[in-house]
Parts: C-alpha cells; structure tokens; sequence
C-alpha cells in the first residue's frame, strides 16, 4: 500500500518544484502527477489544490525531522 503526503498548492507552483521539495529531483514529478489524475496537467498549477505526494523509497523522499525539544 502507498502512502501519501498532503500538499496543498500555493500560486506559481510547478509539477518539477513540487518534486523537488518532496524528493529533492524535480524530475520525479510523474510520480506525482499519476497519484493526481483529476488534476489538469497545466505548466503552472493554481493555488489551492490538494495533492497527494507519494511517499517513494526511503532514499528517494526527504525525511522530515522535527527540532529538538528546547528545555
């Protein structure tokens, strides 16, 4: 079973800068398109839309760390 990342759209995002931040290579981003299908494949996305980001193999997703707990 895949697992997913929310993102929602902001203005200007492109399908390359989206898999850049998820996967630091833009060039994954058929990977988030095909988890999109009822999303238009336009150059530059509207803002507003949720997307699903597949979580890829553990090399190929950012891990998101939180800070360390401040005493």
């Amino acid at each position: 079973m895949t697992e997913f990342y929310s993102y929602v759209t902001k203005d200007a995002d492109r399908w390359d800068m989206i898999s850049y931040r998820f996967y630091n290579n833009p060039n994954l981003y058929e990977e988030i398109i095909k988890a999109n299908p009822e999303v238009a494949q336009e150059p530059v996305l509207e803002s507003g839309i949720k997307l699903k980001i597949p979580v890829l193999e553990e090399s190929e997703t950012i891990q998101f760390e939180l800070p360390p707990w401040k005493k």
